[in-house]
């Protein structure tokens, strides 16, 4: 099994916010983000997914996810990114 950190971004017309989470299915877990039965964080918003890495140990993964929690200005510079790739 493949687990997945993924950082996501409100979209164009709300709030400037990033979100980093954990998961085994992408598609599913930025679905209940988008339809506000995601993280109580998420409500309210819609959300773009921005980067994902994969991991087969689940005990990296959930390392990597709180680095990237934890690392603002990896997340910022993550962000920009993909908003150069965006445009």
């Amino acid at each position: 099994m493949i687990y997945y950190v993924y950082l996501i971004k409100t979209t164009k017309g709300f709030k400037n916010k990033s979100y980093v989470g954990f998961t085994n299915n992408i598609k599913s877990r930025l679905l209940k983000h988008n339809t506000n039965k995601g993280a109580k964080a998420t409500k309210g918003y819609k959300w773009e997914l921005i980067y994902k890495k994969g991991f087969y140990n689940k005990s990296k993964a959930l390392t990597y996810e709180y680095e990237l929690k934890k690392n603002r200005l990896k997340r910022f510079n993550l962000i920009n990114v993909f908003n150069k790739k965006k445009y």
